[in-house]
């Protein structure tokens, strides 16, 4: 069966790598463009496909000699069986995990809006800290970040913070941490050295374009005020900032970082574009099925899906029983440790689920 279907593969590889050959193809600019997506999509599988089957011929070939009369020669066919097939079980794995389908959106930026929840101003110190955690990711990717808007807390915390991240595959890497995030201290401000336990809410949100999602102008009320809070020398001189409120759903953007008023306005309309979005995605999910829970498509904010627990050095993530002892490297951005084991986990809940 999966044989069957890796030869259609090759097929339909071969037949792009043909069409594509053809001297009229670069006229039809449309079509060209998307078979060479096509082709690019296709190559890293083509080209395990036929390792694959290379080794699959190694197979057959120590198999045959393993009748052989020369002793020596059935020596090296069961040494050459036991590694091919080895290999051959490694290149399986590889090849179903490429057939899985795609998720869309894992080569789009994203906009990550984290907000204090409950534990006042050290729920708000910790929103902080999660910001820290993923920009010094960013960081390490060599990805691009900036603030969308904030709303500061004089602790150095804040009650919300709204930034976006470019870079390649972003969202493939950061989608599964929407959700709830609670942290276990003892804090700055706590005299008796007694644990508190604090929260934050963490949407991971992919960026969304204005042909993915069509707002009407006239679903949309604009309104500009002057800024106020840690914004610089503007706030409060001139009406820069921004809210917009999206009529239909009651979702209401604000943006005052910057100085200017149509740069606030274009960042509003990004993070709204990215909500509606969302909400798409989610009705989607939601049509599919409604009982299957997913690591990534919940949509439920509320729920904790991870503890930093500073007494412990202790980080868990509740969704896949996960727990690591590193939480200061993780606060400093080193979260590969935490995100690969998910999304081991989601391949593995998709290969039962394809049945591949």
């Amino acid at each position: 069966m999966l044989l069957e279907r890796l030869y259609e593969i090759q097929e339909k590889f071969r037949d792009i790598e043909k069409r594509l050959s053809q001297p009229d193809i670069v006229r039809k600019q449309e079509e060209y463009v998307r078979l060479n997506k096509e082709r690019s999509a296709l190559e890293p599988l083509v080209s395990l496909i036929g390792i694959y089957k290379d080794v699959l011929a190694n197979i057959d070939e120590a198999e045959k000699m393993l009748h052989s009369s020369d002793e020596e020669m059935r020596e090296l066919a069961e040494e050459e069986l036991g590694s091919s097939r080895g290999r051959a079980e490694e290149l399986e794995q590889e090849i179903k995990l490429l057939l899985l389908p795609g998720d869309p959106n894992d080569d789009k930026n994203i906009i990550v809006e984290i907000r204090a929840g409950t534990g006042g101003d050290e729920a708000a110190l910790f929103a902080g800290d999660l910001y820290g955690m993923y920009t010094r990711y960013a960081e390490k990717n060599g990805w691009k970040y900036e603030i969308i808007d904030a709303s500061p807390t004089g602790l150095g915390g804040y009650k919300e913070i709204i930034f976006m991240v470019r870079g390649e595959k972003v969202y493939s890497r950061l989608k599964f941490e929407s959700g709830g995030h609670r942290v276990q201290r003892v804090p700055e401000t706590e005299s008796g050295g007694r644990i508190h336990t604090s929260a934050a809410t963490v949407a991971v949100l992919p960026e969304a374009e204005e042909v993915e999602v069509e707002v009407d102008p006239g679903d949309i009320i604009v309104d500009v005020y002057r800024a106020s809070g840690a914004g610089g020398q503007h706030v409060n001189t001139t009406e820069s900032a921004v809210r917009i409120t999206h009529k239909p759903t009651g979702l209401v953007v604000m943006c005052q970082d910057e100085k200017s008023q149509h740069k606030n306005r274009a960042k509003a309309m990004k993070v709204l574009l990215a909500r509606l979005y969302d909400l798409k995605l989610r009705e989607q999910e939601d049509e599919v099925s409604s009982t299957r829970r997913t690591l990534v498509g919940s949509g439920d904010r509320s729920e904790r899906i991870r503890t930093y627990n500073f007494p412990q050095n202790r980080v868990t993530d509740h969704r896949i029983n996960y727990t690591t002892y590193h939480l200061q490297e993780i606060l400093h951005g080193d979260l590969d440790e935490i995100i690969d084991k998910i999304i081991t986990e989601e391949q593995a809940r998709k290969l039962e689920e394809a049945d591949l």
